[in-house]
């Protein structure tokens, strides 16, 4: 018996699909157009810290088309058209602010950049990228206004859910910020997304697994999993040259067996939007896993099907 039918998702898939919950929200396919809006970070201008977290280069994550120098509607327009002729089947978009905090300015500023990229009307939502110490009640406010006419999602970069972690990769705000972010954007009915980042340096097996209990209680609406990846330049990038042992270096199958492992803890009613992250190949200090994301998903699906899981097999409400 497919026992996965007992949960809340309306597909056969074995996890919370983030696609499948596109399609039964709108119907069809939607693409994220990321724009670079040209912010900072507060750990970077010296309000938190200089340099940013150890792990960062934006630039190894965007594509071609997202520079700051442009618009943003030329990003839009730009990017519509890259992924038009790569996904020939996206008619919708949604306008990702990806590129550092994007909540960190004054909010005549934001609306501004907001309203830019929803002025092309193949944009049906956004969805903002930023830290949990990046928001505050009259930014929260605006965005509960917005979401009662759009598509709002407000991603916020978790990382990790341990202080002692946060500390080492010089996140400059602790858990308890994270967990507060997300009480106040879910009293304002604002959708949720958080970024994990699995093998942070420091944690064992035994914490990333422990992690997903955490998340449950913590009721993000979505979440994407990123292996750790080790960005050239990078400060974490130089100190791993120095120290390789002290470093998380998972080969492909050994991740995805920890990610089913985490899945099956992982409350059921959360939105997986990725089990894994790429990143530009020229960015990539250690080798990478040499194959698409597309192809990684697939073998996890199959892993899953062969070892009869589904996402919150073993969880337990509190």
């Amino acid at each position: 018996m497919n026992q996965i039918s007992e949960y809340p998702w309306k597909h056969e898939r074995r996890f919370n699909a983030f696609s499948e919950y596109i399609r039964n929200r709108f119907g069809s396919r939607v693409q994220k157009l990321t724009i670079d809006a040209g912010f900072t970070c507060p750990n970077r201008d010296g309000t938190k810290g200089r340099g940013g977290c150890s792990y960062c280069d934006n630039n190894a994550f965007n594509p071609s088309y997202c520079e700051p120098q442009k618009s943003i509607a030329i990003q839009i327009a730009q990017g519509i058209e890259f992924h038009e002729k790569r996904y020939n089947k996206s008619t919708s978009f949604m306008a990702y602010f990806q590129a550092f905090s994007n909540t960190y300015a004054e909010l005549s500023v934001l609306k501004e950049r907001y309203s830019e990229a929803l002025e092309n009307e193949s944009v049906i939502g956004i969805v903002i990228g930023t830290r949990p110490d990046c928001v505050d009640s009259e930014i929260l406010d605006y965005l509960a206004e917005l979401n009662e006419k759009i598509y709002v999602t407000l991603e916020f970069g978790i990382e990790s859910c341990y202080d002692e972690t946060l500390v080492k990769i010089n996140r400059g705000h602790d858990y308890k910020t994270t967990r507060l972010a997300f009480e106040e954007s879910r009293k304002r009915g604002i959708r949720t997304g958080g970024h994990m980042i699995i093998g942070l340096p420091g944690e064992t097996r035994e914490m990333i697994l422990n992690e997903a209990e955490i998340l449950s209680e913590l009721k993000p609406d979505q979440l994407k999993f990123h292996q750790l990846q080790m960005v050239k330049g990078t400060q974490m990038a130089k100190d791993y040259l120095k120290n390789p042992g002290f470093y998380h270096e998972f080969k492909l199958t050994v991740y995805l067996e920890l990610m089913i492992e985490f899945i099956e803890r992982l409350s059921p009613e959360i939105v997986i939007e990725r089990i894994a992250g790429e990143t530009v190949k020229q960015y990539n200090l250690r080798e990478s896993w040499g194959m698409r994301y597309d192809i990684i998903l697939n073998k996890f699906e199959k892993m899953l099907e062969q070892k009869n899981s589904w996402q919150g097999k073993f969880y337990k409400a509190v």
